[in-house]
This record gives structure tokens, C-alpha cells and sequence, in this order.
């Protein structure tokens, strides 16, 4: 029985799962988007979700609990310098599922992982209309 069990197995070890998650997730924060399937971006979103708020809190030891999981100092560097800080104000909700259909080969389900725009730049974008 899987009573209370919440992790997405994969299909895979748990060190294997864990470096994929920690490979798609610094990708996802150097790109802004992924394009994978729909079981993995399930998983990669949770994990996301939670280095963000880690990066919200912002101090040594969350940088520090950051690093252990993604182990990519330039992934941890523009989530607590540039991503993070843009998500200051929103509770939860930074990334976003888009289904794209079947992939051909496997029938496996695809979809784009995407952060969702931070707050930050909204005012940016509203400064250069007014211009």
C-alpha cells in the first residue's frame, strides 16, 4: 500500500532521482523553462518550489541547505541573487505546468516547466511603456 507515501519514484534509484531533479531544476532556474515529461515535471516542481523558498529566506544556512541539493554553485548563485528576491511577495505557485500532447516515439505525456513571472520585472516592463 502507498498510504501517505508523496515522493514520485521515476522509475529510478534514489541517487539517480536525486541528481536528475538536481540537473533539471538548475536548468529550469539558467533557462527559465524545460520541455520534459508530464511525471517528471510533477516531481521537478515540488523540488523548485522548495529551493525558491529557500532562496526567499536568503541567509548563509539556506544557501548552504540550497548547495547540498542542487550541488551547482552557479544554479545557487541566480536563485539567491536574481530569482528568489523576484518572488519575494508571492506565497507559493513560482512554476507552471503547459501540457504539449504525446511525445511520437513512446506516447509518453510532455510538457513545458516554466517559472512563472516574477514580480520584479512587471514594473520594469510597465517604466519602458511609459517611456
Amino acid at each position: 500500500m502507498r498510504h501517505r507515501v508523496a515522493t514520485f519514484k521515476i522509475g529510478r534509484t534514489g541517487a539517480h532521482r536525486r541528481a536528475m531533479l538536481a540537473n533539471m531544476v538548475s536548468s529550469l532556474f539558467a533557462n527559465g523553462k524545460i520541455e520534459t515529461t508530464l511525471v517528471k515535471a510533477k516531481a521537478a516542481r515540488s523540488f523548485a518550489e522548495k529551493m525558491i523558498t529557500l532562496g526567499k529566506k536568503g541567509d548563509i544556512h539556506n544557501r548552504r541547505q540550497a548547495f547540498s541539493k542542487l550541488r551547482n554553485k552557479d544554479a545557487v548563485k541566480l536563485l539567491f541573487d536574481e530569482i528568489a528576491p523576484g518572488y519575494a511577495t508571492r506565497n507559493g505557485g513560482y512554476t507552471r505546468i503547459l501540457k504539449l500532447g504525446k511525445r511520437r516515439g513512446d506516447a509518453a505525456e510532455m510538457c513545458i516547466l516554466a517559472l512563472v513571472e516574477a514580480s520584479v520585472e512587471a514594473p520594469k516592463a510597465e517604466e519602458a511603456k511609459a517611456e
